[in-house]
């Protein structure tokens, strides 16, 4: 593969994944990892990614001021975050995850909405204080600064105290055989914890994320009540993942 075509790849796998680990990179292009610390470094210094230790991440979203045009897939995530709004209704408590569609659906909440906000998310969380009728519920640990959403045993005790009605995860990747899966360990066990602590698991990805798969499963595909893409429900691609039991919307 040419230098061009392993920099195109990664940068789509950074914006499909908010970041990427090196050593996947190495094991899906086939390369050195000396090849690989070298494209990083090239394209961080385009300003392209932002290079971290062990890995890469998407500049867009951590950025909070980022326009919407730097986001990927910005129309198809701000069409899935209106149809998960849709779901929520006053009173209910809510926790959700992180990503750039969530954040999306945090702008969508309707101003007349009453109802209660948890979330470790520090993005997330800041689009939720802007409300004027929500609670809002910071969890609390350290602080990932690859996916900017608290982990830790103290994060993961209390969201374990919690019991909600709905759960939304922004998820990375998602089949019939594997489930919900990831990249980030910390960040899977603190999803792992979401969806124990919740009566609704509502999973929300963008089309392309369909069929993937990563290294650490969060979930079957059977602990899955609803899930969420900009598709249409009756989308061919969807059609294997409702007759699994999961409502598609």
């Amino acid at each position: 593969m040419l230098k061009r075509e392993r920099q195109s790849f990664i940068l789509h796998e950074i914006n499909l994944h908010n970041k990427v680990l090196s050593v996947d990179l190495i094991r899906q292009i086939n390369v050195s990892d000396d090849t690989i610390r070298r494209d990083l470094y090239e394209l961080s210094q385009e300003g392209k990614i932002i290079k971290v230790h062990g890995g890469a991440l998407s500049p867009s979203f951590h950025n909070s001021n980022a326009y919407s045009k730097e986001v990927y897939a910005f129309s198809q995530k701000k069409l899935i975050a209106h149809k998960a709004v849709s779901l929520i209704k006053n009173g209910m408590f809510v926790l959700t995850s992180g990503g750039t569609t969530i954040i999306e659906m945090a702008k969508a909440l309707p101003e007349e909405l009453h109802a209660t906000f948890v979330s470790g998310s520090i993005p997330v969380l800041s689009q939720y204080i802007l409300h004027p009728n929500l609670e809002v519920i910071a969890i609390g640990d350290k602080v990932s600064k690859g996916s900017m959403i608290t982990v830790g045993p103290e994060a993961i005790a209390r969201i374990k105290d919690l019991k909600v009605d709905l759960c939304f995860l922004g998820i990375n990747s998602i089949n019939l055989h594997n489930g919900v899966s990831d990249n980030d360990w910390e960040v899977a066990q603190i999803k792992k914890a979401m969806i124990d602590s919740s009566d609704k698991l509502i999973c929300l990805t963008i089309s392309e994320k369909l069929n993937t798969q990563q290294p650490i499963q969060i979930c079957d595909v059977k602990k899955i009540d609803i899930l969420i893409t900009e598709l249409s429900p009756d989308h061919p691609v969807l059609k294997p993942y409702a007759e699994a039991g999961i409502k598609v919307l």
